[in-house]
């Protein structure tokens, strides 16, 4: 027997009250244990092992919910039933509220409903994509159904293409997490002197990132903003935020977005005691819309990520690290190690976002 996951969106109050969000996760887990919150209007359940306890189907299950959302709470939502996650969002965006959407989990029910869709509503498939694609005549989501894998890639990348051209086909691996997505996770470095010198700032933000980037890939998660913060020998601070043109979990997006963050504090020969990196907004990185990357050099950089992130597992953080961390052989006094770590991490924020 196929999945059946439930995409439900309520037709939230403008000023829903703080409690609301709790009170409807309660509701839902009477029906399954397997639910997981997307703030702040949605959720989602896996209704796979609700149906012989209900003895109802997984439309019969959605009904009941939606019935107790209206009578409990006085609110209409709109839902989607289908065979895995990303069918179930699609699906959901395009139901009004009151109303109730059933792929059936067949490749015909799939195809029907997948193949006029519009390729733009595809997860990942942002501006960028979608007018590299119409330059090729691939319009709906079935046009790039019918594209052989290897050449979406040829147009798209590697990563890119192979992602898009199974999700044309309905394919998707994503589970329904009901673990809370952390708010945010920070590290700091702290220098053994107040240190002058820019070069020695950004490596240190290098390592900052490298140690979130591993964190944040180890959790599944997505960070949305970074927020630098830097302390002074006087005993002063600065502290500038950015919100991420597109969330990620990536080592080099998180490292360029620091150094422009650094650069927009403009310092003169600042003598720094500490620099703290936090990522922020974080998300479960399943339930993210993202803008697949177009440039094949991107490809690389993952693949090398993905190696240093199997080898760190198997023989400590220390084994791999950015190039621009290493100790030169004039000081070297641990020759294995960065030279720059951070040197404290702070605890991790255990709310949601």
């Amino acid at each position: 027997m196929g999945r059946s996951i439930l995409h439900v969106r309520f037709d939230l109050p403008p000023d829903p009250h703080a409690e609301l969000g709790e009170q409807l996760r309660h509701l839902l887990e009477a029906f399954t244990p397997r639910v997981q919150m997307i703030e702040p209007d949605t959720a989602v359940l896996d209704l796979t092992g609700a149906s012989r306890w209900w003895q109802r189907d997984a439309e019969g299950i959605t009904e009941l919910v939606q019935l107790r959302l209206i009578a409990i709470y006085g609110l209409r939502s709109s839902a989607a039933v289908a065979g895995n996650r990303m069918l179930a969002a699609m699906a959901c965006a395009l139901t009004p509220p009151g109303r109730r959407t059933v792929i059936d989990d067949s490749p015909d029910a799939i195809r029907a409903f997948l193949r006029p869709r519009p390729v733009r509503e595809l997860p990942g498939v942002g501006a960028r994509a979608t007018a590299v694609l119409a330059q090729y005549g691939l319009h709906t989501v079935g046009d790039v159904a019918d594209v052989p894998q290897f050449t979406m890639q040829r147009l798209l990348g590697a990563r890119a293409g192979r992602t898009i051209h199974e999700r044309a086909h309905g394919l998707d691996t994503a589970v329904v997490d009901p673990r809370p997505a952390l708010a945010s996770i920070s590290a700091e470095h702290r220098f053994s002197r107040d240190e002058l010198d820019p070069v020695e700032h950004r490596r240190a933000l290098l390592a900052l990132a490298d140690d979130l980037g591993t964190r944040l890939r180890d959790t599944d998660q997505i960070a949305q903003g970074l927020t630098c913060t830097m302390r002074y020998a006087d005993q002063s601070s600065s502290r500038r935020s950015r919100t991420l043109t597109e969330a990620t979990q990536h080592t080099v997006d998180l490292a360029r977005a620091a150094y422009d963050v650094y650069q927009t504090l403009g310092l003169q020969r600042a003598r720094v005691r500490s620099i703290a990196l936090r990522a922020e907004a974080l998300k479960l990185a399943a339930q993210a819309t993202r803008q697949l990357a177009l440039d094949r050099s991107d490809d690389k950089h993952l693949a090398i990520e993905a190696v240093i992130d199997r080898a760190r597992a198997r023989y400590g953080h220390s084994v791999l690290y950015p190039a621009a961390l290493a100790i030169s052989a004039r000081s070297a006094s641990t020759p294995h190690a960065p030279a720059v770590a951070p040197s404290h991490r702070s605890r991790e924020d255990q709310s949601r976002p």
